[in-house]
């Protein structure tokens, strides 16, 4: 069978495929231990508010009246409603509904977003530019065209207790003609890393002085899930994309991003998603809507999602201290999102080897490799780097530790 150049492009291997097909794969053996990918704790706490809004949706009809309905390709009004009033009110925004839009997950925003602002332009090509490197594994496969990436590395901070931080190198930062979109997450997947408001403003400034818009992917951040453990404060303006999802919440199954931007970014994406698929899908955004009307969510995000994923986090790192007792073991200072980001100084082997070898062992963890798009061939930085999810079973993040604990043993 033979395939479009388009069809081609998306008929090979990505890393965002592979990290699919483990978890797939993952799922069918009992003695898998699922620590590489980005599913949300399943909280019961959390799980049982969802329960009782579900079934009052569904005694009222408004559930089902939703389900039995398109809604308009920007998505559900209602919920648009109660957003554009929630940021009205919380942060001074200046935005109505005509600034918001619903996506298939932020997955499907980012593949409209990068292609919209990047690729063949004209006689010209664009790029999507990422001011720091590692980040999320999901960016670096969705453009139409080949090479959509350009990226920067960052500085490495040591701090104490093992630990380092990453930061924008402004210096080396080149914002040129080719540049069409600037793209950060916060905080970021994969290393927890979250920018400075200082960084942000920066960039900001960098952005609208270069006449491109800057995006920031918030799947993590601030207001919700709020999955984020330093005092950072959100902005927007119309020179800004924010995205947001209801993934984190505890919700992946709803399919359902937020995309936040000036009326022209959100007519084009709208139409797209009308032309792609012509509605997003509304049971995600009638039960977070629900949830806001009686403000429940701001709460619940603040008292019960944000401290679960911080007390446990903190948990991860004693035990990975105390099992791997190295001090060439370096940890990413944990600042929000559910992952540990891990640098083994000094390893015999790439992380890309060593995740095969956990994977032999029942372990099923991340390569660095696959986050650093638009950077070529991997660096030893890169190549000397995991993701481990910490938001699975006490005792199966324990033998997990184990097994990565024994087998560095056998590297370092």
């Amino acid at each position: 069978m033979k395939y479009s150049d388009f069809g081609e492009k998306f008929n090979r291997h990505a890393g965002i495929s592979q990290l699919m097909a483990d978890l797939s794969e993952g799922l069918q053996r009992e003695d898998m231990i699922m620590l590489g990918g980005g599913n949300p704790a399943a909280i019961p706490a959390v799980l049982e508010v969802f329960e009782q809004s579900l079934q009052q949706l569904l005694q009222s009809g408004e559930l089902l009246g939703g389900l039995a309905n398109y809604d308009s390709a920007q998505g559900n009004q209602a919920f648009l409603e109660t957003l554009a009033d929630y940021f009205q009110q919380q942060f001074g925004w200046a935005i109505t509904t005509r600034n918001i839009a619903l996506t298939h997950g932020s997955q499907s925003a980012f593949f409209a977003l990068f292609n919209s602002f990047a690729g063949k332009t004209g006689s010209a090509r664009k790029h999507v530019l990422l001011p720091i490197t590692p980040e999320y594994i999901g960016y670096s496969d969705v453009g139409i065209e080949d090479d959509l990436f350009v990226s920067s590395l960052p500085q490495i901070e040591k701090l104490e207790d093992q630990m380092f931080k990453y930061h924008i190198d402004f210096e080396q930062l080149d914002i040129n003609r080719q540049t069409g979109l600037i793209c950060v997450s916060r905080p970021t997947n994969p290393s927890g890393n979250v920018l400075t408001d200082a960084e942000c403003q920066q960039l900001d400034r960098l952005a609208r002085q270069n006449d491109v818009p800057l995006l920031v992917d918030n799947a993590y951040g601030t207001p919700f899930p709020n999955i984020i453990f330093s005092d950072v404060q959100p902005f927007w303006n119309d020179n800004t994309i924010v995205c947001l999802s209801l993934s984190k919440l505890g919700l992946p199954g709803t399919r359902t991003g937020i995309v936040i931007a000036n009326e022209e970014v959100i007519g084009q994406l709208a139409n797209m998603t009308a032309i792609i698929s012509l509605a997003p899908g509304g049971c995600g955004a009638t039960l977070v809507n629900q949830l806001m009307r009686e403000n429940t969510l701001q709460a619940l995000c603040n008292d019960v999602i944000r401290p679960y994923y911080q007390i446990r986090c903190e948990q991860v790192i004693t035990w990975l201290k105390q099992a791997v007792d190295d001090s060439r073991l370096h940890i990413h200072l944990p600042e929000g999102a559910i992952f540990v980001w891990l640098w083994f100084e000094e390893l015999a082997i790439s992380t890309d080897e060593l995740y095969q070898e956990l994977k032999q062992r029942g372990l099923l963890v991340v390569p660095g490799k696959y986050f650093f798009p638009g950077q070529g061939e991997n660096g030893s930085h890169a190549q000397s780097c995991i993701r481990m999810n910490y938001v699975q079973a006490e005792s199966d993040l324990k033998k997990g530790i184990d097994i990565l604990a024994r087998t560095l043993k056998q590297f370092w």
